[in-house]
């Protein structure tokens, strides 16, 4: 790694990728012991300095939105462990109040537009947030994630026509990690290298190191630098990781544990810390006393999420459908 940035910026991504290590982890503990967290949970364990670099790299009035594996980009993007946690158990003081689980975390104040179940459908999402931006006259840029399998929906290839066409400020982002679901990209195509898919539309595209948030940052703020310009959406490929499997409930028959391994070795938190030890920006003692920190508060999240009320019944069709009375024009 360089010394292009700062201390502050290293022990903030110090910081943020082990919240959400820690938190991944625990949830995953909480959710195999039966009854404390139901339905489908997909890890984000790996990837984590792809959050890093993103939210250095971006202004908090951007947003974001991604698929199903969001529990990471809600805890980047200010969503309080507490509300993430509440949500996992399905509870009302969750950031979905309780109706949105796993795979839908949302909060409309810390611009994170979801959590989104149907493979690819945030894609054409993340292009309408960038219009209405545009639309709105902010220089503000969304950052819209998506994963290898997604890349491989015929809505991206509509999208992309369009955001170029309309030069939004969109930053398309795909996270890499190999497999999809479970199935290797060379199986599904004959364009391996993702990033290419932007020379069909004359779109920027590049493909950068996703387990380190060095280069992460370098190429989102070249990107959204681009896009606040006026000069429209960049794809960016991601190359990173999952340690877990595709959910929870993944055998991971599909690759080899030397495999895993291998990325084990670059782990993004390992290599962090090894940096800030090296240049002195902290000692091994104050990077035990942030672990120590952040083990409290994903702690204190469980015993929140647990002492929190279910949802009440009233609440069912509540943010489902409209009332007749809504005021749709609006200033």
């Amino acid at each position: 790694m360089s010394t292009t940035f700062s201390k502050e910026t290293y022990l903030y991504w110090y910081e943020l990728m082990q919240l959400i290590r820690q938190f991944e982890l625990k949830a995953e503990e909480k959710y195999k012991m039966a009854g404390k967290i139901r339905g489908f949970f997909h890890a984000y364990v790996g990837q984590e300095a792809l959050a890093a670099g993103c939210m250095t790299a971006t202004r908090q009035d951007d947003p974001f939105i991604t698929a199903y594996r969001d529990h990471g980009w809600a805890l980047a993007k200010g969503i309080t462990a507490n509300a993430c946690m509440a949500e996992l158990y399905g509870k009302a003081t969750g950031c979905a109040k309780g109706k949105g689980g796993s795979m839908h975390f949302f909060g409309v104040e810390q611009k994170f537009f979801g959590g989104h179940g149907i493979v690819g459908a945030q894609i054409g999402t993340g292009a309408g947030l960038a219009f209405a931006e545009k639309y709105k006259g902010t220089d503000n840029v969304v950052l819209c994630f998506f994963g290898d399998g997604a890349a491989r929906q015929g809505m991206l290839h509509e999208t992309f026509n369009m955001a170029m066409t309309w030069k939004l400020p969109v930053i398309f982002i795909c996270e890499n990690n190999n497999y999809a679901m479970g199935t290797s990209i060379e199986r599904t195509s004959n364009v391996i290298d993702i990033y290419k898919l932007a020379d069909a539309y004359d779109m920027p595209g590049d493909m950068v190191d996703g387990m380190n948030p060095e280069p992460v940052h370098q190429a989102v703020e070249r990107a959204v630098k681009r896009a606040r310009e006026g000069g429209g959406p960049t794809l960016l490929e991601m190359k990173t990781y999952r340690y877990k499997g595709h959910s929870i409930s993944d055998p991971q028959k599909y690759r080899r544990k030397e495999e895993l391994e291998e990325y084990k070795e670059k782990d993004p938190i390992v290599m962090v810390a090894k940096k800030i030890l090296e240049e002195q920006y902290a000692t091994q003692e104050e990077l035990d006393a942030i672990d120590a920190r952040i083990n409290e508060v994903v702690e204190e999240s469980v015993r929140f999420a647990e002492e929190s009320p279910w949802p009440d019944d009233s609440e069912v069709l509540k943010d489902v459908y409209v009332d007749e009375n809504y005021p749709f024009i609006v200033d």
